[in-house]
């Protein structure tokens, strides 16, 4: 049934999920559910609940939750067309890879999927009771987990299927808190001289990545790196600055930023100057880590309009000083990160500049004192700043009978113990638990790499590997 895994997943790529989209992946899984002959239903959210019973000998046994989330998160390479409202993944393998052709997989949470829907319909596992629970919006705000009904769940333990490491169980996570941020302004009309050009500074090809599971890996920050040059020129030169804009989605790290200034003739040359130094800086802090990375100048078409002199200048500062990556470490589980924030996105709308981040940490008064040092740092030039509601942690539970049997399990079918971790991203576990204070949880996955980024890639043996793990746990349960 191994393979089934892979078929399942192979026609889950068909659909398009993308987040606050779920529309056609919840209608396909009630779909399937029918076709299969099991109880089905969504709710409100269009969350789908499927139920299974126990297979013979095993009705007595307490039942078991699989969940994972319908949504991903839907990232691709600025030369890659593809509208993921309708176009299907491409996928292709790649040694003992499972790769997208310049988007992201999806592998985060289609696989969780897929081994839940492998299980319950694999003729020869036997299982107590199983209620599978597929989420939506998990990547953008946590929709589905939030608006999940008391009383839809019938069983008191949970199998999170949305970890990505190889053999290890997770039993807490981080809270996260988002902030949205706005500049409002006139655009000014250009005041130039025939000789003047505009330039177009632009940062590609850097690695992203999950905003959790990859913040402290040392890579750049697109948004970063054009503020950052922006923030050198802007005091000793008269540029003008046409527009900004940089990263997609709150919980990736901004791959591609760019900029369009005017530059009177008379600074073209430091301006080049000026670019090729910070380029080669650049490179001597990101360069071991940030291999594909490209920034480059080029001369563009003049802009109609720019952002006033002073508003610009106060928002290259203000994003200068709002924080971007590991701010702690935790003292209670080494190598875990505590606390962390995301300089996700910058986008110029239409009479205002848009700014989100997003702020984790598995400590809630750090949360909160991080949220307060962003908006600070971006008041000194946006006019409204905002937080989302958050969501909360999940605090591990090192005495959980079900971690007990996930650890047997493991420990029988590969005779070595799996790692048992927190995780600095966020997971539903939080919220699932605020409902169902009594739920006992664990939360595992297959390998996978680059998530949230095109660079994401699952691995086919670990995979394997997960799906029979989990098979041996539904025996042993």
């Amino acid at each position: 049934m191994k393979n089934r895994v892979f078929d399942i997943f192979a026609e889950i790529c068909k659909v398009p999920r993308p987040s606050k989209h779920e529309e056609q992946i919840s209608r396909w899984l009630q779909e399937w559910a029918a076709a299969h002959g099991i109880e089905c239903f969504a709710d409100e959210a269009m969350n789908v609940i499927m139920r299974v019973p126990a297979t013979p000998g095993y009705e007595d046994h307490e039942g078991v939750i699989l969940q994972a989330h319908m949504d991903m998160v839907c990232e691709k390479n600025g030369d890659v067309e593809h509208d993921f409202m309708t176009d299907p993944i491409e996928t292709y393998i790649d040694g003992e890879w499972l790769k997208a052709k310049g988007t992201t997989l999806g592998g985060d949470d289609g696989i969780g999927i897929s081994m839940a829907l492998a299980a319950i319909t694999d003729p020869e596992l036997q299982h107590p009771a199983i209620e599978c629970l597929f989420t939506v919006d998990e990547e953008t705000g946590l929709t589905g987990a939030m608006k999940l009904q008391d009383g839809v769940l019938r069983h008191k333990k949970l199998i999170n299927l949305d970890s990505e490491d190889d053999g290890q169980i997770f039993i807490g996570c981080a809270g996260g808190i988002d902030t949205l941020a706005k500049m409002h302004y006139e655009p000014s009309a250009i005041s130039h001289e025939p000789s003047d050009i505009a330039i177009r500074l632009s940062v590609s090809g850097l690695l992203g990545g999950h905003s959790g599971d990859d913040i402290n890996k040392g890579r750049a920050n697109a948004n970063q790196l054009i503020v950052w040059f922006l923030a050198r020129i802007l005091p000793q030169t008269d540029i003008q600055v046409a527009s900004i804009n940089g990263g997609n989605l709150r919980n990736a790290i901004a791959r591609e930023a760019e900029a369009v200034i005017t530059v009177p003739m008379a600074y073209k040359e430091q301006i080049r100057i000026e670019w090729n130094r910070f380029v080669a800086q650049m490179e001597g802090v990101f360069g071991e880590v940030e291999k594909d990375m490209r920034l480059e100048l080029e001369t563009t078409d003049m802009p109609e309009s720019v952002i006033p002199a002073e508003k610009a200048y106060r928002l290259i500062m203000a994003l200068c000083e709002c924080p971007h990556g590991m701010i702690a470490m935790s003292q209670d589980i080494p190598g875990l990160v505590e606390t962390s924030t995301n300089l996700a996105s910058i986008k110029m709308k239409e009479g205002y500049v848009e700014i989100n981040t997003s702020q984790r940490s598995s400590k809630e008064e750090a949360k909160h004192h991080l949220k307060w040092v962003v908006e600070q740092a971006l008041a000194m030039a946006c006019d409204e700043v905002t937080h989302g509601d958050g969501y909360p942690g999940w605090a591990p539970n090192t005495n959980s009978p079900l971690l007990e049997v996930v650890k047997k399990a493991y420990t029988d079918l590969y005779k070595s113990e799996p790692k048992v971790l927190a995780i600095h991203a966020g997971l539903e576990c939080g919220l699932f638990l605020e409902k169902y204070p009594y739920l006992d949880m664990v939360s595992i996955g297959p390998q996978m790499y680059g998530v949230h980024s095109p660079q994401e890639r699952l691995s086919i043996p670990s995979t394997e590997r997960c799906y029979e793990w989990l098979c041996q746990i539904l025996k042993t349960l």
